[in-house]
């Protein structure tokens, strides 16, 4: 099974344009599914994808609840094995879909927790408190970051010419999930932080030439995800606020302040690089909450 998983996630990645963190998922949550179906007891050679059946994925899906997974996460993994299967069935690899009528958990969306505009920017100045070049390049990514919304994994990969500042509408391009590229606008206090940061920090932090990331770490490097996170974390310490602040924070926190600031439902959709409104609709339910709560505060008869 190992070789019809290769051949998916390569399938995935080529013809399908599926993010790398898309890839490194599928391949995890395959790799545990071969796992329980070559561990199937048997006197038998060793199980593969043919003889996959309704009742193994049954067992599988129990296996997931025993471990205690939560709903989401089961979900996921669900998903990776029904994928792989509709990809084997087009293939001709198995004659028919065995996850075809195969329900996965129910998950209700979950409201994302956005800071208070307050909150960002407490946290946006605690790069201030010192004045080496890795902070002015973390005050350039923080606000960078909650300037456009962008996922972290599109921040990191930005490069040099991913940005344009030299005119009075200063615009960043980065590439989104399967491929699809967007361009978007940059405030002020933002572009203010990145030529800071061009002019005064990455000179100090690059090593090469050759380098094209815009965001590099202390050994010349580009920033990956996890070090981004860390730099984050400890930021978020510094501050007073009391819940977790992880990177996709300031990605809801933007989507929440647009729409509360009046910004049209699309225009957020198409600054996000959602595919499906549908996604973006979330966050009019913590707009929706932020009204209500005003609304009991103001309204005389609602106190």
């Amino acid at each position: 099974m190992n070789e019809q998983i290769q051949q998916f996630l390569t399938f995935m990645s080529a013809e399908k344009g599926a993010a790398a963190n898309t890839i490194s998922a599928y391949r995890n949550d395959l790799a545990q599914f071969r796992a329980f179906v070559e561990g199937q007891p048997g006197d038998g050679p060793i199980l593969t994808a043919t003889n996959v059946d309704q009742a193994m994925l049954q067992d599988y899906i129990g296996v997931l609840r025993a471990r205690e997974y939560a709903d989401a996460t089961v979900a996921r993994k669900v998903a990776a094995v029904k994928s792989f299967f509709s990809y084997l069935t087009a293939e001709g690899v198995v004659p028919s879909d065995p996850t075809e009528t195969l329900s996965s958990p129910r998950v209700g969306k979950t409201l994302p927790k956005a800071l208070t505009v307050q909150e960002i920017d407490e946290l946006l100045e605690q790069p201030r408190r010192r004045s080496t070049p890795e902070a002015k390049r973390d005050k350039a990514m923080l606000e960078l970051l909650y300037a456009t919304g962008m996922r972290v994994s599109e921040l990191v990969a930005l490069n040099l010419d991913s940005i344009e500042l030299r005119n009075n509408r200063a615009t960043v391009r980065c590439v989104g999930k399967a491929g699809k590229e967007r361009l978007i606008p940059i405030h002020e206090q933002a572009v203010h932080a990145l030529r800071v940061y061009l002019q005064e920090a990455r000179p100090d932090l690059c090593r090469s030439k050759r380098e094209k990331g815009l965001f590099i770490n202390r050994r010349g490097e580009r920033l990956t995800r996890q070090g981004f996170w860390l730099i984050l974390k400890n930021y978020a310490k510094a501050t007073t606020i009391t819940h977790d602040v992880t990177p996709h924070t300031l990605r809801h926190s933007f989507a929440t302040h647009m729409l509360r600031g009046g910004a049209p439902l699309r225009s957020v959709q198409e600054l996000l690089g959602h595919a499906n409104i549908s996604t973006t609709q979330v966050y009019t339910q913590l707009t929706d909450e932020h009204v209500r709560r005003v609304y009991e505060h103001a309204h005389p008869r609602a106190q």
